[in-house]
């Protein structure tokens, strides 16, 4: 993040394994974005199941 644009928004997505793929200031300074993106890729998983489910329901 140190390269980047100041107004950079940085989206990473859970789990995130502090100290070895992120630091700890990174991903505090950027928690809202990233569990917004959590928070979509959960739903996305969701859906997946959801359609999943359907798609085996009608065999």
């Amino acid at each position: 993040m140190s390269r980047a644009d100041r107004n950079a928004i940085l989206l990473y997505c859970l789990p995130a394994h502090r100290g070895e793929e992120i630091t700890d200031e990174v991903f505090e300074s950027n928690a809202d974005s990233i569990f917004l993106e959590a928070e979509n890729k959960l739903h996305a998983q969701k859906g997946i199941m959801v359609w999943l489910n359907d798609a085996q329901k009608k065999r």
